[in-house]
Order: structure tokens, then sequence, then C-alpha cells
């Protein structure tokens, strides 16, 4: 394989060039470029034939699920020959202490699975909450009816 991720020894594309990232990329990358993938070869989604798309999506969750994970990211590395020892700088002033805050949401080991709520969720969020309300004012209004005091 070439440094820039495009193909193994024995001819086959490996899980970066799939996604057309570099070995480099960071977690955020990789879930974008996964998301925007997995709508357009989605076997329900695409105007693709269905064993092409179906191949497809299947080859790109192998390689999300992969690369998303940081343990197993680290041994795919290894196995394809990156190693991220030569991405790693030196500070400009060694004598000088470096004291910036550490932003977390760009750390390649941020959970696959941390996202926002989507629009459905939240609207399922909300008529879950009204169904709660609407029951608990149902059961006082029943209560009230049947003249039993509430406790």
């Amino acid at each position: 394989m070439t440094p820039n991720g495009t193909k193994l020894p024995g001819g086959n594309t490996t899980y970066y060039s799939l996604l057309g990232l570099h070995p480099s990329a960071s977690v955020i990358d990789i879930r974008r470029v996964y998301r925007e993938l997995s709508k357009q070869y989605h076997p329900d989604t695409t105007e693709l034939p269905a064993s092409i798309a179906t191949e497809k999506f299947q080859k790109i969750n192998e390689a999300y699920a992969t690369l998303s994970h940081p343990e197993r990211r680290l041994s795919y590395d290894v196995k394809i020959g990156y190693s991220r020892f030569g991405v790693i700088q030196t500070p400009t002033d060694l004598n000088q202490s470096v004291h910036k805050p550490y932003d977390y949401s760009k750390s390649m080991y941020l959970d696959a699975s941390d996202r926002p709520l989507s629009s459905g969720e939240i609207f399922v969020l909300f008529v879950l909450s009204l169904t709660i309300v609407g029951c608990l004012l149902l059961a006082i209004a029943i209560a009230f009816l049947r003249g039993k005091a509430i406790v």
C-alpha cells in the first residue's frame, strides 16, 4: 500500500480509499463521509440495481465499523502498514510550556454513537411526553369524577 491509503499489496482497496479518506482522517470526518455514502448507496433509496447497492452498502458498513472503533482502527492501520507516529509534530519551543485546553470534540476516541438527536427523534420524544401528560390528566379527571381524593 502507498502511504496515502489507496491500495493493499494484493490489489484490494483499503477502507480509507473505499470511503474516500486519508488514513489520518478524524473520527468526525469518517462519520460524516459514512453517513453521506450510506444515504447514497442504501438499497432502499438508490437507483442502482439491488445487488450492486447491497454489496456497496455492506462494504461501507464494514469499513465504518472498523474505522470508527479505536482499537480495531489501530490494528487495521498496522495491517495495512500505516503508522500514526509520523503525524505527531514536535513543539517549536521545548522550553516553554504549552497550556491549551483539550478539545474533546475533535478526539479520535469519540464514541461513534455520540450524536445530536435528529428532528424525527425529537418529534417522537415530544409525542411521548404529550402522551404521558395526557394519561396523567386523564387519571386525575377520572379520579375527580368518581369522587376519590388524589393522594
